[in-house]
């Protein structure tokens, strides 16, 4: 392909130097360079993709894109080169050219919110099959592709952008007519999802998490708010509404997204009267959820092996969507009732003990008192054979550091026994980490060594937690959920 061409995909183009040339692959990582590539100069965090362009250039690139001005940095002379106001923008519009931007082929769906995100993606996928649309799914635990199932990573987000386009182009190959994509606040700050033209936005809730990474609360949020701004600038699609779908009964998210413009708003809402979508009547079970759905487009019974209230959220924000794309009540009470459970959510481990095991995701405060609450839920269901909860779970290194004191809370509110150990430290002190869980949980009457522990390997304090229960308890072990892999310093360990 040649480099205007795909330079007419680029928004905010500022300068084109030298002459056009044929262009055979697309990177931003110089040593992955071959002969014809083009280069593209990304900043990032510590590293400033500029300082590249010359080892680029040496492993034959034939042209590059960047944001300083071409005079500044020394290029040969004719060299061809690309200035533009935001080369993150640029990378995920080039790599959509090159894959002939396989997003305008497709309904699009995107996911995003703190809590719940993977769940949900699942959820409308399975309501999208049994509907008979052919669809694909980018999720932070696997893609779907027509009948693959792919891993994402051990320990990964929203995909690079070569990735999410590869991906949306082998489901366009596949005959998907619709895709979902699970789409995290660094996914969409870091332009990950730049040439992603999105038909609907789907938010879950917006909550206490990453603020370390996106530096305030509001630019938190303003990254999720991303997906909603970009409805209105997307390629529009023929008979495919633009829709955003809020959650009325989420205080960070409902007011500030609802204010966005967009052709159609749905919202959805736990028994609640001034929404579009609510579940009424609902049955809370250890077995799963039983409630009627109410919407404009009708009436249905739903069933759900999920558990927990927020499972009945994640399902009225899956099922808004579909209602939304024209999916039958039929369909959507079939696929609610197929999604058995997602990887690392609240996912059961039985081996024949004589209590409960759960492994969950759950990393962040709401997260992690809606998991407890539906433990409690389970114990109460018990009568007088009730049991305890248990929780063993850690808090992340280099992210929000407030929210290590506000799971600690959390946890000695609604848990019996308390297990704090590691999640992903990264080059935090362990045991600084520990402290910060610990003052959380000691601002309830909490005695260490009786009613709460700190054991700082992750495989012991499992154990710990394990030798603990007895007939009945339930042990939930938080926070890694489906992750295959754990960070210490800068290292990912298996």
């Amino acid at each position: 392909m040649q480099l205007r061409q795909l330079s007419l995909a680029v928004p905010d183009v500022l300068e084109f130097v030298g002459d056009d040339t044929p262009v055979a692959g697309i990177t931003d990582d110089s040593r992955q360079v071959q002969p014809g590539f083009l280069f593209v100069a990304v900043r990032g965090v510590s590293v400033d993709g500029h300082r590249f362009i010359p080892a680029a250039l040496a492993a034959g690139a034939v042209a590059a894109v960047g944001e300083e001005p071409a005079a500044v940095l020394n290029l040969p002379a004719g060299f061809p080169y690309l200035r533009v106001a935001d080369a993150r923008r640029a990378l995920g519009w080039l790599h959509a050219a090159w894959r002939g931007f396989p997003s305008r082929r497709l309904a699009l769906t995107g996911i995003t919110g703190t809590d719940g995100k993977t769940t949900t993606t699942n959820l409308l996928y399975a309501i999208l099959r049994a509907a008979g649309r052919e669809t694909g799914m980018i999720s932070t635990v696997n893609a779907r592709i027509g009948g693959l199932n792919l891993d994402t990573g051990l320990h990964t987000t929203t995909p690079h952008p070569a990735d999410v386009q590869r991906y949306l182009a082998d489901m366009v190959a596949a005959g998907a007519t619709h895709a979902i994509l699970e789409t995290t606040s660094e996914g969409l700050a870091q332009r990950r999802l730049a040439g992603c033209d999105f038909d609907v936005a789907v938010v879950t809730n917006i909550t206490h998490e990453h603020v370390t990474a996106h530096g305030t609360w509001e630019a938190y949020r303003e990254a999720k708010a991303t997906l909603f701004r970009g409805l209105a600038t997307a390629a529009q699609k023929t008979d495919i509404p633009k829709v955003a779908v809020l959650n009325r009964d989420d205080p960070g998210s409902f007011d500030y997204l609802r204010a966005i413009p967009v052709e159609q708003q749905v919202v959805y809402g736990i028994e609640t009267a001034d929404v579009d979508v609510t579940a009424t009547d609902i049955d809370y079970t250890p077995q799963g959820i039983r409630a009627v759905m109410r919407s404009p487009w009708g009436a249905a019974d739903i069933a759900s092996p999920l558990v927990g209230a927020f499972n009945v959220s994640n399902i009225l924000a899956a099922a808004s969507a579909a209602l939304a794309l024209g999916t039958s009540l039929d369909a959507v009470a079939e696929g609610v009732v197929a999604v058995q459970g997602v990887p690392g959510r609240m996912e059961r481990i039985d081996v024949g003990q004589p209590f409960t095991a759960i492994v969950d995701f759950a990393h962040t405060p709401n997260a992690l008192r809606a998991a407890l609450l539906a433990a409690r839920q389970w114990v109460a269901g018990q009568g007088d054979a009730r049991g305890r909860v248990i929780v063993a779970f850690g808090s992340a290194g280099l992210r929000d550091r407030e929210k290590r004191r506000m799971m600690g809370e959390v946890a000695g509110e609604l848990a019996d026994l308390i297990v704090l150990t590691a999640e992903d430290p990264r080059t935090e002190p362990l045991d600084d980490i520990l402290a910060e869980m610990a003052e959380g949980v000691m601002r309830y009457p909490r005695v260490e060594g009786v009613d709460f522990w700190r054991v700082p390997d992750r495989g012991a304090a499992l154990l710990h937690a394990v030798k603990l229960a007895q007939p009945n308890d339930i042990v939930l072990a938080c926070g890694k959920g489906h992750e295959q892999s754990m960070c210490f310093g800068t290292v990912e360990y298996p």
